[in-house]
């Protein structure tokens, strides 16, 4: 009867685990963005982005599209919406990046001070990971870069077990540094009826993977002062 009983007491703390876990990782949601583009003749799309500090904000550059030096972004943080410019742009998928900047007198006052780390080193297989959005937040993993094919492996080698949305941030489960955007859906090698590496289209797709441009790749493209 004693055993029983212990292994219930187990059982019940070893449940309360992911609980805190989550608590942990929603708190990563203070940074997370939603990123609203409206392009000449087309509907609005919708991605996301990830405040890094002093009024920045870092997203796919496939979010912000071919049009941001004419029609500018909104993007909505701590449910208020606020105009946002792109500064910088790359170009999916070479580098999938760009950054964006607000008014400082827009930003809600609980993040004008706020500063978000890059991770400093490369993530290892198996590392567990947070994916961040406004609303949520996922628990994922990084994988090999063996599971896709060799010839996108050097470009597309910083995985997660699965796609996730468009410029959603990756961080460090344990660290709660940013350690990249996520960017494309990458199909697996086990996947024999579709090949090939496409944006995301906010979606879980069968056989796929996600990859997201590294913070290193991050540290390259944003100035000096935002790397925190």
């Amino acid at each position: 009867m004693r055993l029983v009983k212990l292994l219930i007491v187990v059982a019940a703390a070893l449940a309360s685990v992911p609980a805190h876990a989550q608590s942990s990782d929603d708190d990563l949601r203070v940074y997370a963005v939603s990123v609203i583009t409206v392009a000449p003749f087309k509907r609005p799309f919708s991605g996301y982005g990830i405040y890094l500090g002093q009024n920045a904000i870092i997203t796919a550059a496939h979010v912000v599209g071919h049009w941001s030096l004419f029609t500018n972004p909104t993007i909505k943080i701590a449910s208020q919406e606020i105009p946002a410019k792109v500064i910088k742009k790359g170009s999916f998928p070479e580098l999938d990046l760009a950054l964006l900047t607000v008014a400082d007198a827009a930003l809600p006052i609980s993040l004008r001070l706020r500063r978000n780390p890059l991770c400093k080193t490369s993530p290892d297989v198996g590392r567990d990971v947070v994916v961040v959005y406004p609303e949520r937040t996922v628990r994922s993993r990084i994988i090999s870069a063996k599971v896709i094919a060799p010839q996108y492996r050097n470009h597309f080698g910083t995985l997660i077990s699965e796609p996730q949305g468009s410029g959603s941030g990756v961080f460090d489960a344990d660290k709660k540094c940013l350690l990249g955007i996520m960017s494309a859906a990458v199909t697996t090698l086990y996947d024999v009826m579709s090949t090939g590496v496409t944006r995301l289209d906010l979606q879980r797709q069968s056989g796929r993977v996600g990859y997201f441009v590294p913070a290193s790749t991050i540290a390259n493209f944003i100035p000096a002062h935002l790397r925190f």
